[in-house]
């Protein structure tokens, strides 16, 4: 297998980006959106992002098989150089490195962007999220008890943070 190429996306991606994050939205409780979204919206949001922000592409033998960004934490300008950060792979991509590659790669973006911050919020429980996390030296700095209501339950989220650069 060859190694996976890791890029920004582009415009033309949204329709596989938005297939792999609507089996999130409509198999898991990790995305808290509870509509799937088509490709026309990736293709916005993939846009928006680039403009001031990044995110990030993981191909294998030109397949797409898994996408990381990070974006505005808050909209008040002292949150500035503090950003929320998100990675989602293709079903039965996980467990092979590629997470850590592609998060890697955009904690990266954001330390040569200026970012000095990264906010990773996991809808719990997620174990491989949160060992991705601990992994990448994120520690989880709060949570938030049944905030979430999704598939009949009610879901905590934790707060993992991590500065760009030691």
């Amino acid at each position: 297998m060859e190694p996976p190429l890791i890029r920004r996306a582009e415009a033309c991606d949204a329709q596989i980006l938005s297939e792999i994050y609507n089996w999130y939205v409509l198999n898991t409780t990790v995305t808290f959106e509870t509509e799937t979204i088509d490709q026309g919206e990736m293709r916005h949001r993939i846009l928006q992002r680039l403009i001031t922000h990044d995110w990030l592409v993981a191909e294998v033998s030109g397949r797409i098989v898994g996408y990381a960004y990070y974006g505005p934490f808050r909209p008040r300008s002292a949150y500035a150089q503090t950003v929320e950060s998100t990675i989602y792979l293709s079903e039965g991509s996980a467990g092979k490195g590629l997470g850590t590659l592609l998060y890697s790669t955009l904690i990266r973006s954001a330390a040569e962007k200026g970012f000095r911050e990264l906010i990773g919020v996991i809808a719990l429980p997620n174990e491989a999220s949160v060992r991705l996390h601990e992994k990448l030296q994120f520690r989880e700095v709060g949570r938030l008890e049944g905030v979430g209501r999704k598939f009949g339950s009610y879901v905590d989220v934790a707060l993992w943070q991590r500065r760009t650069s030691h």
